[in-house]
């Protein structure tokens, strides 16, 4: 049922226990807030481009977004990997659900604590879309298919989208190549461009996120180059497929 006048949307129903489901202890990197998102964690020489690089990359993939999926504000979508706003920050007419694996108290919108690397507390099918934004490569290489099937699970549809490790720039500390390099020089480089000990994040090929969450995967592309994967089915295809 939708919310009445002014009101936000309700969240789905959860499942039993869905409260002690979603108050584990915090294992993962918390890796949603909008300063991520523009590179915040970065700060080397390119840092001070960030902002209005991040800017206008948002606007892009935002419009790639609506155009692809077709969302409507009838569209019941899950953000899983929120973090404060999230895509409630870029749509906030659309009903979104956030989802994090921490607390988030000024979350705008419905939200629940929750580890979608276990199990999220919501019905098969809860969902219409699933959307996750540059989330999945800060997941420990073998937690990453438990997360693929939840989000497949809970939704028809989905929109993943994931640094492209093709691309020659490591997008979180900005520098070139970082993500190429052994792991012993890549930990020395990393210091020198991000705020952040992150440099265990493994950067997905397109063929990983397509075996994850199966085909079409599109690029967002700068020039030529695939900057980033995305893992898109509308909810319309997930339900004419059953």
């Amino acid at each position: 049922m939708p919310a009445g006048p002014g009101l936000p949307p309700r969240a789905p129903r959860a499942l039993r226990g869905d409260d002690r489901a979603a108050r584990g202890p915090d294992r993962r990197v918390d890796i949603g807030s909008p300063r991520v998102e523009v590179y915040g964690t970065a700060r080397g020489p390119l840092a001070r481009l960030a902002d209005p690089v991040a800017a206008r990359s948002r606007a892009r993939r935002h419009a790639l977004f609506l155009r692809l999926t077709g969302v409507t504000p009838a569209t019941r979508i899950v953000d899983v990997g929120c973090g404060t706003a999230g895509l409630r920050a870029l749509a906030p007419a659309l009903d979104i659900t956030g989802v994090d694996v921490v607390e988030r108290p000024d979350y705008p919108g419905p939200f629940v604590r929750a580890d979608a690397t276990e199990r999220l507390p919501f019905e098969d099918g809860a969902f219409d879309l699933a959307y996750s934004n540059s989330v999945i490569e800060h997941l420990p290489v073998e937690r990453r298919a438990a997360f693929a099937r939840e989000l497949r699970r809970v939704a028809r549809g989905w929109w993943v989208q994931t640094p492209a490790f093709s691309f020659p720039v490591e997008p979180h500390a900005l520098l070139p190549v970082a993500h190429w390099l052994p792991p012993r020089a890549r930990r020395a480089y990393w210091r020198l461009g991000a705020a952040g000990a992150w440099e265990e994040i493994a950067l997905l090929r397109r063929g990983e996120l397509a075996a994850l969450f199966g085909e079409p995967v599109v690029a967002e592309r700068v020039g030529p180059l695939a900057k980033s994967w995305i893992a898109v089915r509308t909810p319309q295809a997930g339900t004419a497929s059953g």
